[in-house]
């Protein structure tokens, strides 16, 4: 026997679903035989494909099922299947240790307030640790399929726990695995017989495989006028692929339990997309969202959340080739009728059969989606909350899709509150407005104060506020939207559009008196700056800088640089002052004075702060702007 400690991990969890998640804790027999299934699919896929596993079928293996034994005297229950099966190295990795990096993220975002903290790990999923929540004691019996040891795993659920070879009556006949759980005080309660059917309709009717309850049944005798009790074997489980129903059978009830039962989330899903398909190929796909975006969502090993069934044979369920990756929250079931059974992850990336479901499946989700943000504004606008980002990730991913995803995600904006949608911006668009503006490249608060919008709002022109760190790389990509181009305030080409063209001769006399001041500032920035020019959009600030067209903006040369981009060149902004206000005037009036050089550096570091950019020499500016202090005093 050996006794080992849980990962630190496994131990965090443990604490918090022992001492948090009573308000569920019948989920423990959800996550139990939601195991089994697993089991039992993959199992029953070696079986079809796999020649040394068919020949033990009616020996070491048998006919897949699950088992509900129960002890209400001693207050035990026994949960049995027949499927794959643990050896001891299996027991220690799967009940001993968390390998994902999503799981500790997860356990990072612990609040220590237990009724938030029990909603984030409703989204999570508790899995085989859940039992603690009514166990003082559990024991696990596990063989292999293809191995003739049986092993024995055991622990109160607090410290770690202990491993041994199981020999006589402990020792399986075939593989699968045995949980017996010792009910705790809190557990008592589920040593009932209905209260376990009860359950398992709730959670698991529409597992695929037959579950059987033992229990003591009470009858009436109507010889003996008296309720006797009789032990009794009883399936208490539909066991049928629900997916392959007809919508027409299912209720909303119906929907929401499976997904429960495949997902492991407490939550009701926002909504759910059922779709047949018949013709060239046959396929079936039932897909959920979430009402939460997933805990590892943005994480490099985030688990795929689409099942992957052959003729109702389960195949994967952690491929990433099922769903593009941006679709990567979308949780639910893909059932082929064509694919064959022996499908590899490495045939999939090449498979024409699963090309196309994947095609037809992703125009399906962004169909209903769209036809959701249409009728049903408000629970649209919960999806968005959740799932925004992902969205932009497939505006700059998928360029066949690209116009409808464009439809649903969705922006700040400087003229309505909350979010808005390209085609709301469009039709408030000003008769005169000749592009759809946007600005990127720090806070929302940073943005909204930018001088470069100053000429829009005083021209009432709405600038969409983009403020999520992705977005200047996905609309960097987007030329347009249904006819109209997109521009970037941040870049020069943009302050063209603004200018007045109505007194030519004026703006001439204005851009032909400022060029002095324009050259003796270019001179003393020298190689910092590209060039310096008078700005169309500036209406209150003196300076702002902006990016040529093709260059990368400030704020997204500092994003390349720390995502390990080596060898760019010096950023060479343009310079624009504002030649109406009164630091430039008075410049003006005197472009000779040694004072400008000062005012020259503090013109274009404030324009670099604005934009969120680290000066390069802090003690310089601080020195420069003492000396202007001094001197104004």
């Amino acid at each position: 026997m050996s006794k080992q400690q849980f990962q630190t991990e496994v131990s965090q969890l443990l604490q918090l679903i022992v001492h948090s998640l009573y308000s569920h804790p019948e989920i423990f027999l959800r996550e139990l035989i939601s195991n089994s299934s697993d089991a039992l699919d993959k199992l029953r896929h070696l079986t079809l494909v796999d020649e040394k596993y068919k020949a033990l079928i009616g020996t070491s293996i048998a006919a897949p099922r699950i088992d509900l034994d129960l002890n209400e005297a001693r207050k035990t229950l026994t949960l049995s299947d027949t499927g794959i099966g643990m050896n001891e190295e299996d027991l220690v990795s799967h009940l001993g240790t968390i390998a994902r990096s999503g799981t500790r993220n997860f356990l990072a975002q612990l609040s220590g307030d237990a009724k938030k903290d029990s909603n984030l790990i409703g989204q999570f999923g508790v899995g085989f640790y859940s039992v603690f929540m009514v166990a003082d004691k559990v024991e696990v019996f596990s063989r292999k399929a293809g191995e003739d040891k049986t092993w024995k795993w055991t622990s109160d659920g607090k410290t770690g726990f202990e491993l041994e070879e199981a020999s006589g009556a402990e020792a399986r006949s075939t593989a699968g695995t045995t949980v017996l759980i010792h009910f705790n005080e809190e557990g008592a309660q589920y040593a009932n017989g209905w209260r376990l059917q009860e359950i398992v309709k709730k959670y698991s009717n529409h597992i695929a495989f037959p579950i059987f309850l033992t229990y003591e049944k009470s009858e009436w005798n109507e010889e003996t006028k008296t309720s006797e009790k009789t032990r009794v074997t009883e399936q208490v489980n539909a066991a049928s692929a629900m997916w392959q129903r007809p919508k027409s059978e299912l209720t909303d009830e119906d929907y929401k339990e499976f997904y429960k039962s495949i997902t492991g989330d407490w939550e009701d899903p926002l909504f759910w997309f059922h779709t047949r398909a018949e013709g060239t190929y046959e396929y079936t796909t039932l897909f959920y969202i979430p009402a939460k975006a997933p805990m590892d969502l943005y994480q490099a090993d985030y688990k795929g959340g689409i099942k992957l069934y052959v003729k109702r044979v389960f195949i994967m369920d952690d491929s990433k080739e099922l769903l593009p990756q941006y679709l990567r929250f979308v949780r639910g079931i893909i059932d082929s009728e064509d694919l064959p059974l022996n499908v590899s992850r490495e045939i999939l990336q090449q498979n024409k059969v699963l090309n196309t479901i994947k095609t037809a499946s992703v125009k399906k989700i962004l169909s209903e989606l769209k036809s959701i943000a249409t009728n049903d504004k408000e629970k649209y606008a919960q999806f968005i909350a959740e799932y925004n980002r992902p969205l932009k990730e497939g505006v700059y991913g998928d360029f066949a899709n690209r116009d409808t995803l464009l439809d649903l995600v969705r922006f700040k904006s400087t003229s309505v509150d909350g979010l808005t949608s390209l085609a709301d911006a469009k039709a408030r668009m000003q008769p005169e407005q000749k592009a759809l503006y946007y600005i990127t490249g720090g806070s929302e608060s940073m943005l909204r104060n930018s001088p470069l919008l100053e000429i829009y709002k005083k021209k009432g022109i709405e600038v969409l506020i983009l403020d999520d760190d992705i977005d200047e790389i996905v609309f960097s990509t987007v030329p347009q939207y249904d006819g109209v181009d997109f521009k970037s305030v941040n870049k020069s080409g943009a302050g063209e559009d603004l200018k007045d063209e109505s007194t030519p001769e004026e703006t001439a006399e204005k851009t032909e008196a400022l060029k002095p001041l324009l050259e003796k500032i270019k001179a003393t920035l020298g190689e910092a700056v590209k060039e310096v020019r008078a700005s169309a959009r500036l209406a209150e600030s003196p300076s702002v800088i902006v990016s040529d067209e093709d260059e990368p903006s400030a704020r997204m040369r500092q994003m390349m640089q720390a995502m390990g981009q080596k060898g760019m060149p010096e950023p060479q902004p343009t310079l624009e002052i504002n030649p109406d206000h009164e630091i430039i005037r008075k410049l003006l009036s005197d472009p000779g004075n040694s004072k400008v050089e000062d005012a020259a550096w503090l013109l274009f570091d404030q324009a670099l702060l604005l934009e969120g950019v680290p000066l390069k020499d802090p003690a310089t500016f601080v020195q420069r702007l003492n000396r202007v202090l001094n001197q104004s005093i």
